[in-house]
């Protein structure tokens, strides 16, 4: 396996592109094939999501995707599902496909009426420079960011000469479930629905499932996969899932390391758990914190506040079996062993030292079990904030 440039432009049978007009988005990715995807667990869907989560049920198969940025075409009752549909058919339209196959995705503001008049001003546009090109890749990561300050994209090809490549966008209102992300992600391999939607699945409870920025879920997340089997090349299952794996957690790193106003990117592994769930549940309290959050910006030593956090996180655990780290990928400093605090005058001199990096990686090992998990964050800062109080003034 080995990364290479283009984007989903690196992907056979893939064109797409995109333009960005202020806060204004819209972009068009043409690519057919079975395809699968997974969606926001907020009650309070949007219009889109409702949309393109039908046709992946009951079609399992699509031709194109049109994305607008600048609006969620969320909370926006019966008008919002018909400017959905009315996305679907002008992709339809102008790419001459059954729109029953076209996917709608959107991000922006929540409740507010789409600028249809702007999107049908520009569908035509987008569509007559569709590409195959690395540049429409980048164009179309960048036409779909919000709050993201640079564009999230990667490309690789595994060992059989398979490709797979993924775009996405999120920067806030990231966990526990994805967040205010959308990803698009391509392969030519030759794979059907059924073997898409459970590599799906699996690929992302290890990644976008993995990310914490803030804590709140949002309307409008979307993931989807499409295979356009140019290959020609059935996959073994195991190259095929490492190779997903790989693109979904890079891809979702970019969003940790994009928080909104973030200063310090933060990795953070919990071992030693007695089940799965219980490492899933504590990893991600200590990174969805505010205590936490706010220590590693000021880079406070409190490293207090990561056990407390694991420690109301539901999961099981006792003082005396549990251990805690920390490192900047270079040097790691022991904190607590086995219960027990490391008494060593020079352990929050070094710990100050990795708290300059810029990416942080927390250890902690409960003692309990065998099941780990990771997850990634980033720390709060008075930029989030900024950002969040100004959004739409």
């Amino acid at each position: 396996m080995k990364v290479i440039d283009g984007g989903i432009c690196a992907v056979k049978g893939v064109r797409a592109t995109g333009i960005k007009d202020g806060k204004m988005g819209l972009a068009i990715i043409a690519a057919e094939g079975p395809a699968a995807g997974v969606f926001t667990r907020n009650r309070i869907m949007a219009a889109p999501v409702r949309l393109t989560r039908d046709i992946i049920y009951e079609k399992g198969q699509l031709s194109a995707t049109i994305v607008n940025s600048g609006n969620a075409n969320a909370f926006t009752g019966s008008k919002g599902q018909e400017d959905a549909m009315d996305m679907a058919s002008l992709a339809a339209d102008v790419l001459g496909v059954d729109e029953a196959h076209v996917a709608v995705a959107s991000t922006g503001v929540i409740g507010r009426k789409m600028d249809m008049d702007w999107i049908k001003g520009h569908v035509q546009e987008v569509a007559d420079n569709l590409t195959d090109k690395a540049e429409g890749s980048a164009a179309t990561a960048r036409s779909i960011m919000t709050t993201d300050t640079f564009p999230k994209e990667i490309a690789i090809e595994l060992d059989s000469g398979i490709r797979i490549g993924g775009i996405a966008k999120g920067a806030g209102m990231i966990e526990p479930n994805m967040g205010t992300m959308l990803s698009f992600i391509y392969t030519d391999a030759v794979l059907d629905m059924r073997e898409l939607r459970d590599a799906l699945k699996l690929a992302n409870s290890v990644s976008f499932n993995m990310v914490v920025v803030d804590g709140d879920t949002s309307t409008n997340d979307m993931v989807l996969l499409t295979a356009t089997g140019k290959s020609s090349i059935e996959p073994r299952y195991e190259d095929f899932q490492e190779g997903l794996e790989y693109v979904m957690k890079e891809l979702a790193k970019m969003i940790a390391r994009d928080g909104e106003g973030a200063s310090h990117f933060i990795e953070a592994h919990v071992n030693g758990a007695t089940t799965e769930d219980d490492a899933r549940l504590a990893v991600k309290s200590i990174l969805r914190s505010p205590l936490v959050k706010t220590a590693i910006f000021g880079r406070d030593p409190n490293w207090g506040r990561i056990v407390a956090a694991a420690g109301y996180s539901g999961a099981s655990m006792e003082e005396k079996y549990m251990s805690l780290s920390f490192s900047d990928g270079t040097t790691e400093v022991p904190l607590v062993v086995q219960g027990r605090v490391v008494d060593d005058e020079n352990v929050l001199s070094s710990l100050e030292k990795i708290m300059e990096s810029e990416d942080i990686i927390i250890s902690v090992d409960l003692g309990m079990g065998f099941h780990s998990a990771t997850a990634w964050g980033c720390d709060f800062t008075y930029d989030y904030i900024k950002i969040n109080a100004e959004y739409t003034t």
